[in-house]
């Protein structure tokens, strides 16, 4: 087990994040949740979701877009996190196809926010969840991480590989 750390999760209310808090718990680390609970998936399903981790111990949860940064600065300035766990998006590409600002906003511009307040508040741990979307028209399967990223086939996937880039830079 590592040393106990205060760990900020994005997206914790959806399956994947649901399910990563409840072990981080169970590891008896200090879990800060953020999610906005939007309506992409069952709103019902996140707050089942956050009801299976609240069994698993005790965390802070905050209902907030990672696109407003003064909120994510007051998560940041409460909570303390030593790392990051970036798991929250608009995600599917079809939306993304009828809603590209709003998945600009949220994916790119959020996750810049994200890093921002790491970078103000000292966090030097960050784990970005990805997608396979960023691939688009790749010819070969399996994917591989060195695979050209030029050809996104949605607006989803461009806002990705914005995300990495971002993160990288």
């Amino acid at each position: 087990m590592l040393d106990r750390m205060k760990i900020l999760v994005t997206g914790g209310a959806g399956f994947i994040g649901s399910h990563l808090c409840e072990r981080l718990l169970r590891e008896r680390h200090e879990v800060t949740v953020v999610d906005d609970l939007n309506e992409l998936y069952s709103p019902a399903a996140k707050q089942a979701n956050l009801e299976a981790v609240r069994r698993s111990g005790r965390f802070e949860f905050h209902r907030a877009d990672i696109s407003d940064e003064a909120r994510v600065m007051e998560v940041f300035r409460q909570s303390r996190p030593e790392a990051v766990v970036h798991l929250a998006a608009r995600a599917g590409v079809r939306p993304s196809l009828e809603q590209p600002i709003l998945y600009a906003r949220v994916n790119v511009l959020g996750t810049t926010i994200l890093l921002e307040a790491c970078r103000r508040f000292g966090v030097r741990k960050f784990v970005f969840a990805s997608s396979s979307s960023i691939y688009g028209n790749c010819n070969r399967l399996p994917f591989r991480e060195d695979d050209s990223l030029n050809l996104p086939l949605s607006p989803y996937a461009a806002t990705k590989i914005a995300g990495e880039k971002i993160a990288y830079a």
